[in-house]
């Protein structure tokens, strides 16, 4: 085990709360923060540390920043009473939001002024691995800000994907991987309606399809939720909206087509638009079901 250092977590969601919780059992002193109060009170309970950013701020080793978006990360960073005025050169910021390349390179270079060292280190794997230490990080940045971050990756990842020195590439990674990720969600949902029509029970598409070359992570994943009538919000329809629409963001100003991107979102966006935004995402199925007049497992 690395020495213990001195950890910040903001945002204390589904992946920063498992992420803390890593990072307290590798014997780390970490400071908890949301703008909602439970989560910080419960890893209080479990031994984190609860603080003023102008105290804790100059004695932090890495600030790991696990929020929505760009804009929340902007606002921690250098918002009023922005974390980065108050840490010690030489700290670290590690940022694991899905962002723009260009956001992430506007960051690091803000960061540098105040000789605070950034990682752009979005982050994938779900709660669950999460709470077990067991995420991928897509990382770029200065050999220093790995060196920095080294305690808290180590901590919280099973795997780190070193993609360069410069940040950017990490998120540009990231990027990669949602469109990926929101397309096979977005397909796993037409798969299995598309299977009822045929008489085919979802329960039956999702135990056949998954021992068969038409899987995927997310077809695995995301199928049971709809088999269990479930969409308790493990990862909510409308960050669809945020993660693809970066995609395609990218992607213009890369003059890139992308109409598979652009199809799953306009299926995020039906199903967003219907009022199942903050429903788990494998939500997307409903548009489906309610198109091709379905009645899925446990609607009533």
């Amino acid at each position: 085990m690395s020495a213990e250092k001195t950890i910040a977590v903001y945002g204390l969601g589904s992946m920063g709360y498992g992420m803390a919780q890593s990072l307290l059992r590798a014997g780390h002193r970490v400071y908890g923060n949301d703008v909602v109060a439970a989560p910080v009170e419960r890893l209080a309970a479990e031994g984190g540390l609860v603080g003023d950013v102008a105290e804790f701020g100059p004695a932090l080793d890495i600030a790991v920043i696990v929020v929505l978006n760009a804009a929340q990360t902007e606002t921690v960073l250098f918002g009023d009473g922005g974390l980065v005025r108050h840490m010690a050169p030489g700290a670290c910021v590690m940022a694991c939001a899905t962002v723009a390349p260009d956001f992430a390179r506007a960051m690091a270079s803000r960061c540098a002024e105040r000789e605070v060292l950034y990682l752009d280190a979005p982050i994938s794997g779900g709660a669950v691995k999460a709470a077990a230490g067991q995420l991928s990080v897509m990382a770029s940045g200065s050999p220093a800000a790995f060196t920095a971050a080294r305690p808290a990756l180590d901590a919280m990842a099973e795997t780190v994907f070193e993609l360069g020195d410069a940040p950017g590439a990490g998120s540009a990674m990231k990027a990669v991987n949602q469109l990926l990720a929101g397309v096979h969600i977005a397909a796993m949902a037409e798969a299995v309606t598309f299977g009822m029509t045929q008489g085919i029970e979802a329960a039956e598409t999702v135990e056949v399809i998954a021992k068969c070359a038409g899987t995927s992570w997310m077809f695995e994943n995301r199928g049971p939720h709809i088999v269990a009538g479930d969409y308790t919000p493990r990862s909510a329809v409308d960050i669809w909206l945020k993660d693809l629409g970066i995609v395609l963001d990218i992607a213009r100003g890369s003059k890139f087509s992308a109409p598979l991107t652009a199809a799953a979102l306009q299926q995020f966006a039906a199903a967003s638009g219907s009022g199942l935004g903050g429903e788990d995402d494998a939500a997307v199925a409903k548009v489906y079901a309610r198109n091709a007049n379905l009645r899925l497992p446990g609607a009533e």
